[in-house]
């Protein structure tokens, strides 16, 4: 069957369907959820492990879990996959991670969490994520892509058994689907010991879920069509780039997973508003200056490319097949995170009138 559609409509058009089908997905149960890294971050720096933390663990172990899996059945291979296979940066992790730590604090969001909060009429949230797209773009290509390769350079890590976890600490990947069903089984528990409402708790399964279909669909075009298909999964920095500058420069857009993803997350999140009657305009304010979440938006787009990925693209899809400087980037990123949440927090109390 899936050999037909790609004869019929061809590998990006099939591509750019299965993107959308999991961004859809992914958004509707990231809005529902209210899945966020940076919440979970400031929960754990305030030395809560709260509702938001719960959420989160739900939605990586049940990425992990459903991933590794699906490798240990012989369903799925991801050695060709980019956070794999290729060279990757150490370096570029670590400093990347801490940027888009601080970047997410200060912006209230990750990248993920501003394009599902841009589809609730969220303007703070749109205006930021804009920012945070081309500054993304000029540090692939533009005119900070030199400082980028120069911090990225520093510490290198060749492909193949380096960059895996799993072949670094001799785990095979039916002990991690394991392990992290047994921590998804203390997730849920959390939650709900916390009275998180179980619609949000299987919604942040659904999240995990949706990482794990992406990286399913992926390799399941790319083992059937006769070009090469890269194996991917959900990320947003390079998507969102890709489609901001398809169609800024061209009156043809390469179709593609990304391409498929990014409207996909928007339209789910959308929808799921809408359907909650959670869809309303938010604006700059007094509280919300703008400048605060443009450095915020900065960081995020500079420490998201450094790093490989964002907070969903290197910690969730990256973290699932256990990409090492994907480990390495989602833990500098709650590192750089908690530690902007305590910073801001004593700036405050200083602040504060006697």
């Amino acid at each position: 069957m899936l050999e037909s559609f790609i004869d019929r409509f061809g590998d990006g058009a099939v591509l750019m369907l299965a993107g959308a089908l999991v961004g859809v997905l992914f958004g509707a149960a990231a809005q529902h959820s209210r899945f966020c890294l940076r919440a979970a971050s400031v929960e754990v720096s305030e030395g809560s492990f709260g509702p938001r933390l719960s959420i989160w663990l739900i939605a990586f172990c049940t990425g992990v879990a459903a991933v590794q899996g699906a490798i240990w059945l012989g369903w799925l291979d991801v050695s060709q996959a980019r956070q794999l296979a290729t060279t990757g940066s150490m370096s570029g992790a670590i400093i990347g991670g801490l940027m888009f730590g601080c970047g997410m604090i200060l912006a209230r969001g990750c990248a993920s969490r501003l394009l599902v909060l841009s589809a609730t009429g969220n303007l703070r949230a749109f205006v930021t994520g804009l920012v945070l797209t081309l500054v993304a773009q000029s540090s692939l290509r533009g005119v900070l892509s030199p400082v980028r390769e120069v911090l990225a350079g520093l510490w290198l890590v060749p492909g193949g058994e380096a960059r895996s976890l799993l072949s670094q600490i001799g785990m095979g990947h039916g002990m991690a689907a394991g392990i992290a069903f047994i921590v998804l089984f203390f997730s849920f528990f959390l939650a709900f010991s916390r009275q998180v409402p179980i619609g949000e708790a299987v919604a942040a399964a659904l999240v995990g879920m949706a990482v794990a279909l992406g990286w399913l669909l992926t390799y399941a075009i790319a083992e059937t069509s006769f070009e090469v298909v890269a194996v991917s999964s959900v990320t947003f920095t390079g998507p969102s780039t890709d489609t901001l500058m398809g169609l800024v420069n061209s009156t043809d857009l390469p179709l593609g997973f990304g391409v498929g993803l990014v409207p996909g997350v928007f339209i789910g999140s959308a929808v799921m508003a809408l359907f909650k009657r959670e869809a309303k305009i938010q604006r700059f304010g007094a509280d919300t200056p703008m400048e605060r979440y443009l450095i915020g938006a900065v960081l995020m787009g500079f420490g998201a490319m450094l790093a490989g990925g964002c907070a969903v693209g290197a910690g969730m899809s990256g973290g699932a097949i256990f990409a090492t400087t994907a480990w390495v980037a989602v833990f500098f990123m709650w590192v750089g995170a908690m530690a902007t949440n305590l910073c801001m927090g004593r700036a405050a109390l200083r602040m504060a009138p006697t």
